[in-house]
């Protein structure tokens, strides 16, 4: 790595950006067991603040699986790396002065600090969006559980790979007492103050 040689100095500054933009790069990342929300909150997020003209972009699990981290397992060590990438890729997109809306399982405390100092507790907004394995198990939207209970899907988060439930998130949000839209609306209230320049 001592032959690499960064140019970031040279290039334009973030705050030319955001000044562009009329916006700060901000990510919220939300996280809790599949089922439980997420990616519910981060499309109706996403047209919030596409309303409000904000610029944002929607990182989700299955979205990034797909493409960027297709490589990736489930392991221990995967799901280390798929954090890792995401953390990076949603840091470069908040430098550039973009809201990017992190849409993950993250369900370990280690995972979560790992995203907390790529990105920087500045910069960083962490949702824990609460449901019971039950309730998820009830909702089941993309066939999960029942195919985890039939033994097709190993290391599922909450069954076979623990979730460890946060001390401390900046925000919680409870999906089993609250709608969608209440949901979202408190994840834009906590999200706005820090997004205007």
């Amino acid at each position: 790595m001592t032959d690499l040689h960064p140019i970031t100095e040279r290039l334009l500054h973030r705050s030319d950006k955001e000044q562009l933009l009329h916006q700060k790069g901000q990510v919220i990342w939300l996280y809790g067991l599949s089922g439980s929300g997420k990616s519910t909150i981060a499309i109706q997020l996403e047209q919030q603040l596409h309303e409000r003209k904000i610029l944002s972009k929607v990182l989700d699990g299955d979205n990034i699986r797909t493409g960027l981290n297709n490589n990736l397992g489930f392991t221990d060590e995967d799901r280390l790396e798929n954090i890792r990438r995401i953390a990076e890729v949603a840091k470069l997109l908040a430098h550039t002065g973009i809201v990017t809306i992190c849409s993950f399982i993250t369900p370990k405390e280690e995972l979560r600090e790992m995203a907390r100092e790529i990105i920087g507790p500045e910069d960083l907004l962490d949702v824990y969006v609460h449901a019971s394995f039950e309730t998820c198990e009830q909702r089941d939207v993309k066939g999960l559980y029942a195919k985890a209970k039939a033994g097709q899907i190993k290391q599922f988060t909450g069954k076979d790979s623990g979730f460890e439930i946060p001390e401390n998130p900046t925000l919680h949000i409870d999906t089993e007492n609250q709608s969608i839209q209440e949901s979202t609306q408190i994840a834009l209230d906590a999200l706005l103050p820090r997004i205007q320049l």
